[in-house]
């Protein structure tokens, strides 16, 4: 057996034990509460005074002895009440849901700063770039993915409702007229049939003897919750995706820059090269060399040209909105970050992230299940009427003796299907260890993801300073080249080396400003953040 099933097993069997425990109490409480009342049926005191005289202490009292009647009447109630309290205190059929059990470490694998975690921070505190925010809460209103999670929480809370009204009677209103006049021979007093004009009201009371109603709101309310958890991943991963876009946009207004600077830096090497060939100075492969660098300078700014507008055309879709040419706030460099990210408790995310919260739902709404399915195999007891009145003439409709009713207790048992509802319960449960497995794998998941984010956040300042660190001695190489070609020491190959590192490496750099701004958002995101405006 799985470690799953084991699971999934021990929960099932700790809510049988603890349903026959409550049952067990229920009957002896009853039992004890009800043994004193056959003895005050079959034998009651009853002290008779007179107006304005006092009781005696000693006054002998009046001891009236039932009848076998009343002894039978007292039995008949005292099996009654049993009943009727075991029908209201009964517990539901098929397990209770309790969260599993789930080995937390006491940090995570990659520690970061102790104090209170960023997932506290409300989003606008950490995205700080007021152009951002307005998008973000763009975003929010008009987004189309979040519209559908909103009226799919609609749909569910209806549905939670009607799931709810099966505790409440159903009552339905019957009318007939004839259309072609009426046949005597088939006019039958009292009852109604297509040749009378009658009119009924229908009542159906299903009695929740072994938890069925019960066990199915359960699940309503469970598939509420997750739907409710949903719309919160959603509305996570969207703030989440506006973010990544314009950063995304912002590198790529740095790179276009370094793009057209070098575009022009070759251009004005082409022009010198071509006067130096003409010159005999340098060879026609130098010029073409010179040339081959203008040509790739000139399709970086194409290629970024192409990105940035795709990538308004995506942070368009996200804001609910035809394509349209979005406008920056702050540059990359100039964006703000927190010093610190503490990443909290890693017991913290099945409190805070919604894809976990989602899935203990499912899985929850996937355990009251069975007890439907569970309860469906065994009969349903309802208490059932019909009431109204009959006539074959509408003029004698509302008159004496056209009225006819009738009431009683309603008994249905599956008995040729009662082999396909054992075939529902299994499924159910098997549709619960899928839930569980799911659930599980959320939880691992989700570690992963806070780890990967804890990692990149805590090695990206020092990849980003080095980089800085070797851009600045590119410059240096690229001005030292220049000066030694000028002095004729070497060729211009070393400032064309010099140069092509240099824009190399300053791409290099602004990518990783990005990658420090999106490790930052992705931690938020991996951690369950609040990002509810």
């Amino acid at each position: 057996m799985s470690y799953v099933s084991r699971s999934l097993k021990n929960v099932f069997e700790a809510a049988g034990n603890r349903q026959k425990q409550a049952r067990n109490r229920s009957l002896c409480a009853i039992n004890a509460h009800l043994e004193p009342v056959s003895n005050t049926v079959a034998a009651t005191q009853i002290v008779f005074q007179r107006p304005g005289m006092s009781v005696r202490s000693d006054a002998a009292p009046l001891r009236v002895h039932s009848s076998r009647k009343n002894h039978w009447y007292g039995c008949l109630m005292r099996r009654l009440v049993l009943f009727l309290s075991m029908l209201l205190a009964g517990c539901a059929m098929g397990p209770d849901y309790l969260r599993p059990h789930i080995d937390t470490a006491e940090q995570f694998r990659i520690s970061q700063a102790e104090g209170q975690s960023i997932a506290n921070l409300p989003w606008w505190e950490l995205l700080r770039d007021e152009e951002l925010q307005r998008l973000i809460n763009l975003a929010l209103q008009e987004n189309k993915d979040l519209k559908q999670a909103v009226a799919s929480v609609d749909e569910f809370q209806a549905r939670s409702r009607i799931a709810f009204m099966d505790f409440v009677p159903n009552m339905q209103i019957t009318g007939n007229a004839p259309a072609f006049g009426t046949l005597s021979g088939f006019q039958i007093p009292g009852f109604p049939t297509p040749f009378n004009y009658f009119g009924q009201t229908t009542l159906n009371w299903e009695i929740d003897i072994w938890g069925r109603i019960r066990r199915s709101n359960e699940a309503a309310r469970a598939d509420l919750m997750a739907r409710e958890e949903n719309r919160r991943a959603i509305v996570l991963a969207l703030i989440s995706a506006v973010a990544q876009s314009y950063f995304d946009l912002l590198q790529f207004d740095i790179q276009r820059d370094i793009a057209y600077r070098a575009l022009s830096s070759w251009e004005e090497s082409v022009a010198i090269s071509r006067a130096q060939l003409q010159g005999g100075i340098i060879s026609r492969l130098d010029l073409d060399q010179f040339e081959a660098e203008r040509a790739n300078a000139a399709s970086r700014v194409a290629e970024l040209e192409r990105k940035a507008v795709q990538k308004e055309n995506e942070l368009s879709v996200l804001l609910g909105r035809n394509p349209v040419s979005i406008t920056r706030g702050r540059s990359l460099t100039a964006q703000l970050v927190a010093p610190e990210v503490p990443a909290g408790l890693p017991s913290e995310l099945l409190q805070r992230r919604p894809d976990i919260l989602r899935a203990e739902q499912n899985l929850a709404a996937a355990t009251a299940r069975i007890g439907v399915a569970k309860a469906s195999r065994f009969p349903k007891l309802s208490i059932t009427g019909f009431l109204g009145v009959a006539s074959p003439a509408l003029s004698n409709l509302l008159l004496s003796g056209s009225e006819f009713g009738v009431g009683g207790l309603g008994l249905a048992g599956p008995l040729l299907n009662a082999q396909s509802l054992g075939f529902e319960q299994r499924a159910a449960e098997a549709q619960a260890r899928q839930a569980l497995a799911q659930y599980e794998q959320t939880i691992l998941i989700a570690f992963k993801e806070v780890e990967d984010a804890l990692v990149a956040v805590r090695t990206v300042n020092d990849q980003l300073q080095a980089q800085q660190q070797q851009v600045e001695a590119l410059h240096s190489a690229l001005h030292v080249a220049n000066l030694r070609y000028q002095g004729g020491i070497t060729s211009y190959v070393d400032v064309l080396l010099a140069k092509r590192n240099l824009f190399d490496a300053e791409f290099s750099l602004s990518a990783t400003h990005r990658f420090r701004l999106v490790s930052v958002v992705q931690l938020y995101k991996a951690l369950g953040g609040g990002w509810s405006p």
